[in-house]
């Protein structure tokens, strides 16, 4: 059974937790707000769902 669109059945990767701690380890959207996470390239990160792109220097 196929996915349902739009939904991220890996998400628990964009968290880590330490003991009782719990943080995220990819940059949410400025654009989407919460619950949107921007996925990491080697010279950039990019909102999959806006587009928004932002460049590191």
């Amino acid at each position: 059974m196929a996915s349902k669109k739009g939904t991220s059945p890996n998400v628990y990767k964009y968290y880590k937790v330490d003991g009782d701690k719990l943080s995220k380890t990819h940059k949410i959207c400025s654009r989407c707000g919460k619950g949107v996470f921007m996925s990491e390239h080697k010279d950039r990160k990019t909102c999959g769902k806006c587009g928004l792109t932002e460049f590191s220097q």
